[in-house]
């Protein structure tokens, strides 16, 4: 029920709209209650009423019929309208709100969440789950009280009528709360499991759909059928489990308000020939079950969309209750304008605590300006060296610290403000090339983007696109080439501006031309700021400061590239593996 409470938070600031929306409900559900009375009426007082003549007869049917006319075609439109509107207003409200947060707790998620979690899963949250909570407002909070007080209100109507006869009426009511206890525990269960077996499907169809180039390349066809249907099949079979237990309480559920109407049937007619009964009566009781019975149905009904929406309100509850990796202290302030002095202090970092430090012992001092190349084989630390520096993730032991300031002591966010990335596959959103380039700072002017572009050398191709700045790039960049996109990439931190700088593996794999327009970019782009790039490529970082080389998450060289040429160890043998230099005799 914690989940229950917890969504009733963002339901509070609306329940004034709420309660408006239950009392013209009510209203709405009431006027029905009328039309039995009238055929009570119409019955007993003016039908079987001998000393009446035809014209008065005529008389009151044809005003009982305008007062019917006037609350059934009148009134009744505009109160059902609202309640709609109101009911649904609420509603969309409330699923808006709930997605603004979920989106912010999205963006706060370190990257070591999504490394490990598939993207098609959390959307299903985001989106699914979050959309079936609706009925929890619709039904929990609006229906199943508006039809209880249709009942209450039937039932008062029939004790004023006969109170023997509701009484009658009531006697199955126990026979109903039982059923209801025993069956929607089990329901909610598997409406769960079927929930998370869904969201199963959406995340490996979302990873597949992404990799189609991959399956087609492979000819993999045949077996990503058979891997699909594997988790269609348990979506499936969690889907037939809870429609056969769902079928079962609704047999159950229909058997019991089907035989309350018999009962008091039976009961009414047995009363109307041997106590007097008015027909009247016994034909506005049968009328009356039909609309207490009514309501109840629909109470199973909305016991069942309960069920499904409190299942969908606990997987949203479990995502929004992922911790965060990377806090900010709650004295934390803004990073100051940073001028470029990083050190790193004896730092160790392991991604869990069961594993083995990917870093061990990293001491460093980077002085404002320089430009450090990170090098060494694949998996060695340097890309997680580098997310370091933003926070991407936090240091297991030892400090980082900008201009004196340990990073850990600051905001994150006001900290990445500072520091631009370029990364070997650079995202790029489905939006036009001004946009993606004005990643970097949102509030840029035309002239600016077009500035930074030019900085980038990316200016040239983009005027040459059909609609130039306004060319849609399509997902992830998918209508530009790799070296298109990396120019992009630098134009939006051109734009941003920032005083550090981080290259990961921003050249490689891409044509000598590409390869050439990049370089000169970055060159211009690391000019008077402190810059680290992580290469492949060792002829891309001859030019360096300094040259770290990281051999098993450990410093294992460092200095320039002809120290490092002199010394013969593993930066030399590195360079040689490449065939860049021919080796001195």
């Amino acid at each position: 029920m914690s989940s229950i409470r917890r969504y009733l938070s963002f339901v509070k600031p609306y329940k004034w709209r709420i309660l408006l929306t239950i009392i013209i409900g009510i209203i709405k559900f009431a006027i029905p209650l009328l039309m039995p009375l009238f055929v009570k009426y119409i019955i007993d007082d003016i039908v079987t009423v001998p000393n009446l003549s035809v014209s008065e007869r005529l008389d009151q049917l044809f005003w009982l019929l305008f007062i019917a006319f006037i609350i059934f075609a009148v009134i009744r439109p505009p109160v059902e309208y609202f309640r709609q509107y109101l009911a649904q207003w609420v509603g969309n409200k409330v699923l808006f709100d709930i997605r603004e947060q979920l989106f912010d707790h999205i963006q706060k998620l370190s990257l070591g969440f999504y490394a490990k979690s598939k993207t098609g899963e959390i959307i299903s949250r985001v989106i699914h789950d979050v959309e079936q909570t609706k009925d929890f407002i619709m039904t929990g909070l609006m229906n199943i009280w508006l039809d209880m007080t249709t009942i209450v209100i039937a039932m008062i109507i029939m004790f004023t009528m006969d109170a023997k006869i509701t009484f009658i009426s009531l006697a199955l009511f126990p026979v109903y709360a039982l059923a209801v206890r025993i069956f929607y525990g089990r329901l909610r269960k598997l409406t769960r499991q079927r929930s998370q077996a869904l969201a199963e499907v959406q995340g490996h169809l979302h990873e597949r759909v992404q990799g189609i180039p991959v399956t087609r390349s492979f000819a993999l066809e045949d077996y990503e059928q058979k891997q699909f249907t594997k988790r269609n099949q348990r979506f499936l079979n969690q889907a037939l489990s809870h429609t056969e237990w769902n079928a079962r309480t609704f047999a159950v559920m229909n058997t019991v308000t089907d035989l309350g109407p018999l009962v008091v049937v039976g009961f009414a007619g047995y009363f109307v020939i041997t106590s007097g009964l008015s027909l009247g009566t016994m034909v506005a009781f049968v009328s009356y079950m039909d609309r207490v019975y009514a309501p109840l149905r629909r109470l199973i009904s909305s016991s069942t969309t309960l069920v499904q929406s409190i299942a969908s309100m606990d997987r949203v509850y479990e995502f929004i209750d992922q911790e965060y990796d990377i806090k900010d202290d709650k004295n934390a302030q803004a990073m100051p304008p940073v001028k470029g002095e990083i050190e790193f202090d004896h730092v160790h970092f392991q991604y869990q605590e069961d594993e083995v430090s990917v870093l061990k012992d990293i001491d460093l001092h980077v002085n404002k300006g320089e430009t450090i190349a990170l090098v060494g084989i694949s998996g060695g630390g340097k890309s997680t060296l580098i997310s370091l520096i933003p926070r991407f993730y936090e240091v297991t032991s030892g400090a980082i610290r900008i201009d004196g300031i340990d990073i850990k002591s600051v905001q994150a966010r006001s900290l990445r403000d500072q520091i631009g990335m370029v990364l070997q596959d650079n995202i790029l959103f489905s939006e036009s090339i001004a946009v993606n380039i004005r990643m970097g700072d949102p509030d840029a002017s035309n002239e600016q983007v077009i500035q930074a572009a030019k900085a980038a050398n990316a200016h040239h191709f983009i005027e040459a696109l059909p609609q130039g700045y306004q060319t849609l790039v399509g997902e992830r960049g998918v209508k530009l080439s790799g070296g298109q996109k990396q120019r992009i990439a630098i134009a939006r931190v051109f734009l941003k501006n920032p005083p550090i700088l981080i290259l990961d593996e921003a050249t490689s794999a891409l044509d000598l031309e590409s390869e050439h327009l990049i370089q000169e970019a970055i060159e211009k782009l690391a000019a008077n700021r402190t810059t680290f790039i992580v290469a492949h490529r060792l002829s891309t970082i001859t030019h360096a400061d300094r040259i770290i080389v990281i051999n098993q998450g450990e410093i294992a060289e460092q200095g320039n590239h002809q120290q490092l040429m002199e010394q013969r160890g593993h930066y030399y043998d590195l360079y040689q593996v490449q065939h860049l230099e021919q080796p001195t005799p």
